[in-house]
């Protein structure tokens, strides 16, 4: 029996070389199918963040749509199931009130959605998924955190106002607000945009989507997706103008909320930046 060829060694190259080059290159091919499930991985997960906050809001705009329909026909002494050719003329004012109304509780469905799905996750460590724990330091000191408090509104004015001028766009003009709402309304839509709003968009994008994303993609990756996914859900009739005018807020949030560790600051600076920004619109020539 004749043995089996062997490959000669190149001149000079000792055998051990020569084996370790060769576990060498298997390593490297087997690395690459893991590689691969990473990255589908990774896909995945994304997308199955997008379909849970796409399905989080589609939730608590149907809630708040049907509350506010049911109660404020109710209230009115209107049957809420008549068919729309029986219904009532409603006026502006309560067209307004109603779409005021339907703003506000999608925020507060929004928040409470959140909230009640990471507690049923995860009942001991909802806090911690959320960053609303107190466990871990604050990574940023709080002058810096109060620096940038005091300085980004300014900013964010100077961004959002410049965007809406190169796109053509009114919201970052001076404009005034509906004539049929009472001063009552107009308190509570200043509420509703420094308080509502930032809390349920924060809990639901930098909260859950951020733990998320983190677990998929690191937290670069999850400033990335939670920025993008925050500009996006604001695309309006002015096209990608407000997209593009509050993707700088929406990276700052998510690289605070990874600094920081915590969501209670996102929170502020969201909260100060909607105010600061209604306020300089809105201030009379």
């Amino acid at each position: 029996m004749k043995p089996d060829r062997v490959a000669p060694l190149s001149q000079g190259e000792p055998l051990d070389a020569a084996v370790a080059g060769n576990a060498q290159s298997r390593g490297f091919a087997s690395d690459a199918p893991r590689r691969r499930d990473r990255i589908w991985g990774a896909i995945w997960r994304l997308g199955v963040l997008v379909i849970l906050v796409l399905g989080y809001l589609g939730a608590a705009s149907l809630l708040s749509l049907a509350s506010v329909r049911v109660g404020f026909d109710l209230w009115a002494g209107i049957d809420p199931f008549l068919p729309p050719e029986r219904r009532p003329f409603l006026g502006a004012v309560d067209l307004a009130h109603r779409a005021f109304a339907v703003d506000a509780l999608r925020q507060v469905y929004l928040a409470a959605l959140v909230l009640g799905g990471a507690l049923w996750r995860d009942r001991a460590g909802w806090r911690r998924r959320l960053a609303l724990d107190r466990e871990r330091p604050n990574g940023m000191r709080p002058v810096a955190l109060l620096a940038l408090l005091l300085v980004w509104p300014v900013l964010h004015i100077a961004w959002v106002t410049g965007t809406a001028e190169l796109f053509g766009a009114s919201f970052g003009r001076r404009v005034t607000l509906s004539p049929f709402m009472s001063q009552a309304a107009v308190a509570a839509w200043l509420v509703y945009l420094a308080v509502l709003a930032p809390v349920a968009e924060e809990l639901l994008l930098r909260g859950e989507a951020f733990a998320r994303a983190r677990d998929a993609v690191g937290p670069v990756g999850a400033i990335l997706v939670t920025a993008l996914i925050f500009a996006a859900a604001h695309v309006s009739s002015w096209g990608l103008a407000r997209p593009v005018s509050l993707l700088p807020l929406a990276l700052v949030l998510g690289w605070l909320r990874w600094r920081t560790g915590r969501l209670w600051p996102g929170i502020a600076l969201h909260g100060w930046s909607n105010l600061a920004l209604v306020t300089y619109v809105l201030w009379p020539t």
